[in-house]
């Protein structure tokens, strides 16, 4: 790797480039003015106006979703691992056929690895703009998004036809579908009943992880955040560490995978062959794997990462995992 290189694979976050028609929901109100990042991957955006910074992908994608206050991401399903730690902000998940089956609400630095095959969205409860960074399993994470039928019929409604072909097309703006495609079809009564409706107590013991355990786990060594041996035991097709200023020394290492660092909180101090660089937070900086690399905090203070890397097992391809069985 050259410098130019290290260079194109790190995202800064003031360099993040929003698409405000990512989905279908876009013109919905209460959900019109949110933003979305593909920062790793081609990501679930349904809009070709999406910008993606890393086409490359690890076997995983990396995204965001920024919002302001009291906006909303309207409820939709992934057939692959959907990760989020929330980055700036204190947001609220919920999930089922309408939202009501469950809930928590996460604070900075928190994660949750929400079960595949539920419906799920989130909303910014705070009084500022906030973002959460989003991990997806597979190189191709765009193909597995099913939206609640509200959904659809309330952005259809607001002139947002999705295809079949999975794309969207602006109906108020004089588009239309193209000869040979249909609209999405809304799931029908008998696939909607076979779709889990798991409770807060159900879900939020077994896969969500506070900052503050982890940086207490994080004491003398990177805690295990998502794996077969971690706080949140699952294979989604990537494992996740959290790394703070007193579970890592200054020494040289390598990783057998792709890894992705994306600080949480403080200044780290990277250095490669290809150079040294500072990354803060928000930023995303994506490492091949058999290059030596050294991480440390660049000064004082609370640090904290989570460390992203790839595996070989499925990208949570299942449906809904038994969440009590993970205990």
């Amino acid at each position: 790797m050259t410098p130019s290189e290290l260079d194109r694979n790190i995202v800064r976050y003031g360099e993040l480039k929003p698409c405000k028609t990512a989905f279908i929901d876009a013109h919905t109100p209460g959900s019109n003015r949110k933003e979305n990042f593909t920062i790793i991957g081609g990501g679930v955006s349904e809009s070709p106006d999406q910008h993606v910074h890393i086409c490359d992908t690890p076997g995983f994608n990396i995204g965001a979703a920024g919002q302001p206050p009291h906006c909303r991401n309207s409820l939709h399903m992934h057939s692959t691992a959907e990760v989020f730690f929330v980055l700036k902000g204190t947001w609220r998940f919920f999930w089922g056929r309408h939202g009501t089956a469950g809930e928590v609400t996460l604070q900075e630095g928190d994660i949750f690895n929400i079960p595949t095959g539920i419906f799920r969205g989130f909303e910014n409860m705070g009084t500022d703009y906030g973002m959460i960074m989003a991990f997806l399993g597979g190189d191709d994470a765009g193909g597995g998004v099913i939206w609640a039928p509200q959904v659809i019929e309330d952005a259809r409604d607001h002139g947002l036809v999705l295809g079949q072909n999975g794309t969207l097309y602006d109906t108020k703006a004089g588009q239309s579908l193209p000869d040979g495609i249909a609209p999405m079809p809304v799931l029908n009564a008998a696939e909607l009943q076979v779709i889990p409706e798991p409770s807060g107590a159900d879900v939020v013991p077994y896969c969500v992880a506070r900052y503050w355990d982890l940086m207490a786990l994080s004491d003398h060594q990177p805690a295990k955040v998502i794996g077969p041996d971690a706080a949140l035991r699952d294979r989604p097709g990537f494992k996740v560490d959290f790394i703070s200023c007193g579970s890592i020394s200054d020494s040289p290492y390598t990783a057998d995978q792709p890894e992705v660092l994306m600080p949480m909180r403080g200044h780290w101090h990277l250095e490669c062959a290809a150079g040294a660089r500072v990354l803060n937070p928000g930023d995303t900086c994506l490492l091949p794997p058999g290059m030596a690399r050294s991480l440390k905090p660049a000064m004082t203070g609370e640090a904290s990462l989570y460390r992203v890397r790839s595996t070989t097992d499925p990208a949570g391809a299942s449906m809904a995992r038994d969440t009590k069985s993970a205990a």
